[in-house]
C-alpha cells in the first residue's frame, strides 16, 4: 500500500469517525458541569444555581423521553435554584419533529428547588408563541420573568433574580426590569436569553446568566468555533466572561438548532456554585 493510501485511508476513518460522533455520539450524550464563581455572593454559604438553557425538545435525541432525564438529573444536584434560559421549544432543526410547550412546561413543573424554577424566554419560544410558551410554563409553577425582577430567599441569603425578555424578538428593557429590583443592597442575578445584552447590565448586578450561543455547537482543535451566535463574536460564545469587574456565564445549553450536531460542545446542565470573592 503506498503512502498516498494509507494517508487517504486514515483521512477517511477521521471523518467517519467525526460524523458519527458530531451527529450522533456527542448530541445524544448529557452531562451535568460544576462550576465555581467567585462573584462577590454574599450569603453565609455558597449558593448552587442549576442552569438550563436551549432545551429545544424535539430536536433529535431530544424528545420528553430525554427531557425527564434532563430534570431528573438536575433534582438530583439539589440546587438552591433553578434558571430557565429559554428556548423551549424548538423552530426549524433537520431531523427534528414540533412539541408543542404544554408537555415540555409539565415535564418541567417537576422540578424542584428551595427557592424556585425561574425561566426567560428565547427567541424560538416568542417566534413561535410566546405568550402561550408563558401561559404553558406558569401553569406549571415556574415564574416567567419579562422584564420584571423577584426577591427570592434562599437558604443562604435574600437575591434579586430580574429577566430580561429575548434580546432579538423581546422588548429587552432592563431599565424598567431594574426599576423592579426596590433596594440596594441584596445581590442580584439577571436571568436573560441572548449574552449580547451583557454590556448593558449595570453594575448593581452581581451575575449575568444568558444562553442562546450552544457554544457554537462546533468547537474544532486548531480552528475553534466557526460559527457564534452573537453581534460580538467569539466574546460572548461560552463560560465565564468578566470585564470592568462585571460577570456573565454563558450556558452552551442542551438541544440543537439548524443542523443536530455537536463536536466539542457537549449538552450540558450546569450548576454553579456563586461564592464570594
Amino acid at each position: 500500500m503506498t503512502i498516498r493510501r494509507m494517508a487517504g485511508g486514515v483521512a477517511a476513518i477521521a471523518l467517519i469517525g467525526s460524523l458519527l460522533w458530531g451527529f450522533w455520539l456527542e448530541p445524544s450524550s448529557l452531562r451535568v458541569e460544576r462550576v465555581d464563581l467567585a462573584v462577590g455572593w454574599p450569603g453565609s454559604r455558597p449558593l448552587r444555581v442549576a442552569v438550563l438553557s436551549d432545551l429545544h425538545v424535539g430536536a433529535p435525541y431530544y424528545g420528553l423521553d430525554r427531557l425527564r432525564e434532563i430534570v431528573a438529573r438536575t433534582n438530583a444536584a439539589r440546587p438552591d435554584l433553578i434558571c430557565i434560559l429559554g428556548d423551549l421549544v424548538t423552530l426549524g432543526v433537520v431531523g427534528g419533529s414540533f412539541v408543542p410547550p404544554e408537555p415540555i412546561a409539565a415535564e418541567l413543573g417537576k422540578l424542584r428547588a428551595g427557592a424556585g424554577v425561574l425561566a426567560v424566554l428565547g427567541n424560538h419560544d416568542r417566534g413561535f408563541d410566546g405568550p402561550r410558551v408563558q401561559r404553558a410554563l406558569e401553569s406549571a409553577g415556574i415564574r416567567v420573568l419579562e422584564d420584571t425582577a423577584v426577591r427570592v430567599t434562599t437558604a443562604a441569603s435574600a437575591v434579586w433574580i430580574a429577566g430580561v425578555s429575548d434580546l432579538w424578538l423581546g422588548s429587552h428593557d432592563l431599565a424598567r426590569t431594574m426599576r423592579a429590583v426596590t433596594d440596594s443592597h441584596t445581590p442580584v442575578l439577571l436571568l436573560t436569553h441572548n449574552p449580547d445584552i451583557f454590556p448593558a447590565a449595570p453594575d448593581r448586578v452581581m451575575l449575568t446568566l444568558a444562553g442562546h450561543s450552544h457554544g457554537g455547537q462546533v468547537r474544532l482543535p486548531l480552528i475553534g468555533t466557526p460559527i457564534v451566535r452573537s453581534a460580538f463574536g467569539h466574546r460572548f460564545v461560552a463560560g465565564h466572561v468578566v470585564e470592568r469587574g462585571r460577570h456573565l456565564f454563558i450556558s452552551t445549553g442542551i438541544g440543537t438548532s439548524d443542523l443536530p450536531v455537536r463536536l466539542g460542545v457537549p449538552p450540558a446542565i450546569f450548576v454553579l456554585t456563586l461564592r464570594g470573592r
